[in-house]
């Protein structure tokens, strides 16, 4: 029925046109990405011929040109495939009834294992639970947890993270805390939308997609996630350093009888360098 001029349409009918809205959006982007791959390779491949066979006949300038172009190409292809990441979050997943996250660790930290050997980081882990889920993106989502805090470090300060876990109610509450540079309490919403950074690209690499990538996985697991702020993994250390994520998941009817609050009794695992 057509609404009147001036009339506001029914809750209902807004709600299921912003749904539609954010499907179609989703949709252009998983497109819009992944037929920009090809296009981007092909740029890059071509400057990188064009070094390869005529170099010797450019000066230092042609060179540090092609240079910009494969550069800016690969920093592209970066993007459209955290976009592809970002917008297959609920459109292409592989939920399972019960995902050993102990093992999805171990894979993030595989994952991370090059990064972890050339900053000399150390990751404690403490015994997870299993959880209903897609472990390919809880993959993602440690791995984006705990390569953001190996990534945002003190300058001759070998990083340290801490993976914890605690069950409250019905739900499993996880944290992961680090000894880095820490974020100022004022952006603790800002970090988590997409291609939001606050730091130029100079200092660290990055697409800006990573926290929004997090915290699209937990809400799709039916969780939330933030900043916890005043929370460190050294709380020994300097006062102004650290951050600490805390997210939630559903607890499965089975997993366990704490009481609200308890912190899980798992022992908790040293992973120097995730070797």
């Amino acid at each position: 029925m057509a609404h009147q001029r001036g009339q506001v349409p029914p809750l209902d009918e807004q709600t299921e046109e912003l749904r539609r809205s954010n499907a179609e959006l989703e949709q252009f982007a998983y497109v819009a990405s992944h037929d920009l791959q090809e296009p981007l390779r092909k740029v890059a491949s071509f400057c990188q011929m064009l070094e390869r066979r005529y170099g010797d006949k450019l000066d230092d300038r042609g060179r540090q040109y092609i240079a910009f172009a494969v550069d800016g190409a690969k920093r592209m292809q970066a993007l459209i495939n955290d976009l592809l990441s970002f917008s297959r979050v609920g459109r292409m997943s592989r939920p399972e009834d019960s995902v050993d996250l102990d093992d999805v660790v171990r894979q993030a930290l595989d994952n991370l294992s090059t990064l972890c050997e050339e900053t000399g980081a150390e990751v404690d882990v403490a015994e997870l639970p299993d959880v209903a889920g897609d472990r390919t993106q809880l993959v993602q989502l440690f791995q984006n947890l705990v390569g953001n805090a190996i990534k945002f470090r003190r300058e001759g300060v070998p990083p340290r993270v801490t993976i914890d876990v605690r069950r409250t109610g019905d739900e499993w509450e996880f944290g992961c805390s680090d000894n880095g540079i820490g974020i100022d309490p004022r952006y603790a919403d800002r970090i988590f939308l997409i291609f939001q950074r606050l730091h130029s690209r100079e200092e660290y690499t990055g697409t800006g997609i990573g926290l929004a990538l997090c915290k699209k996985i937990v809400e799709y697991h039916g969780g939330r996630i933030w900043l916890a702020a005043g929370e460190h993994a050294e709380p020994d250390a300097e006062a102004a350093t650290g951050t600490t994520f805390r997210w939630t998941l559903p607890a499965q009817p089975s997993a366990g009888t704490e009481e609200d609050g308890e912190e899980s009794t798992g022992d908790q695992v040293d992973r120097p360098q995730a070797t």
